[in-house]
Order: structure tokens, then C-alpha cells, then sequence
């Protein structure tokens, strides 16, 4: 079975997110559709201030979450933005399964599961019929990390030190493999 949901993950700070942008430039560079969010830190001064959503499509950008906000719910010395998750991830997420060849989600984790609707972006992109490639969070427990994770049609690819230069060509081989078959039918 050609595996459609393509799962990234691995230890904090390991290259999850790295790895993800390389197999989406990868896609777009062999002329695939790709859209849907990628959270990435944001630094000022050496510390991490927060966290930013981008829209791959778009380019839109928001805040997921930040140390400086004085609003939202807390996950670790972060005030996560709901708001920009729903209006910038979510959206785009939404986008990218209606309308183009792969939809990618960075990540599904703590502060993004707090949102209702990025729930069931996730769990109508995990049912569907589109390539999705998604990180997922190391070490958290949820129904739909699980449901996820346990899918026929899912493959996880665990970062190490070791393999984060390698593993995107592996999972665009994977990617390329799933979209040529699914454009044949």
C-alpha cells in the first residue's frame, strides 16, 4: 500500500521542520502543488521568543504563540494565539486540501490541538484522499496523535542526528511515489 500520510517526528530542536521544508521544496521543485502551515521559532537576542505560522501558499504569516502576549491559553511560558491559528494555519491547511496535491502541517502538538478547528482540519486531512505530510509532537499523548499514527495508510519517519540530511529524499521518493500513483488513476 502506497502510504498517504507521511508522519515527521522526533526530539525537540532535532530538524523536524527542516527536514519538512526540504521535502516541500523538493515537491514544488518537480512542479507539485504543496500549501498548507509551518510553524517556526522566532528569535530575538539568542532566546526564543515565540513561535510564527506560515502560510506555505499564501505567505501570510501570524503568531502561534508568544512570551510576550498577555492573552490566550499558557503552554509553557508561551500565550498560545488562537486567533492567527485558526486565520493563518487553519486556512491554509483548509486550502491546500481542496485544492492542490499535498497539504503539510507543522505541527500537530500542544498548542495547535487547543484550537477546535485545527483539530478537524487535521482529522479531515488524516481521512482523506491527499498526500499529507505532518510533524507530530514527540512525546504527546492525544486521540488524534493516535488515530493518526495508527492509520494503514500513515508512515513515520523518526529525525536522529544520523538521518536529517538524508531523510527528506527518502520522503520525497515516498511523496512522488504516492502522487504519481493517485495521478495515473
Amino acid at each position: 500500500m502506497r502510504k498517504r500520510l507521511l508522519l515527521v517526528t522526533g526530539s525537540p530542536g532535532i530538524g523536524k521542520t527542516t527536514v519538512l521544508v526540504r521535502v516541500v521544496e523538493a515537491l514544488k521543485s518537480k512542479g507539485y502543488g504543496v500549501g498548507g502551515m509551518i510553524s517556526r521559532e522566532v528569535r530575538s537576542g539568542g532566546n526564543r521568543i515565540g513561535f510564527e505560522i506560515l502560510d506555505l501558499k499564501s505567505g501570510k504569516r501570524g503568531w502561534l504563540a508568544s512570551i510576550s502576549s498577555q492573552w490566550g491559553a499558557q503552554v509553557g511560558r508561551y500565550r498560545v494565539n488562537l486567533s492567527d491559528l485558526n486565520d493563518v494555519g487553519v486556512k491554509a491547511v483548509v486550502e491546500a486540501d481542496h485544492s492542490l496535491d499535498a497539504v503539510i502541517v507543522d505541527e500537530i502538538g500542544p498548542m495547535e490541538l487547543l484550537s477546535n478547528k485545527f483539530r478537524e482540519a487535521v482529522a479531515k486531512v488524516a481521512e482523506g484522499r491527499k498526500l499529507a505530510i505532518c510533524t507530530i509532537h514527540w512525546k504527546m499523548r492525544s486521540s488524534l496523535i493516535e488515530e493518526v499514527k495508527k492509520r494503514e495508510d500513515a508512515e513515520i519517519f523518526v529525525v536522529t542526528y544520523e538521518n536529517r540530511e538524508n531523510l527528506p529524499q527518502t520522503m520525497v521518493a515516498k511523496a512522488v511515489d504516492f502522487l504519481s500513483g493517485t495521478n495515473a488513476q
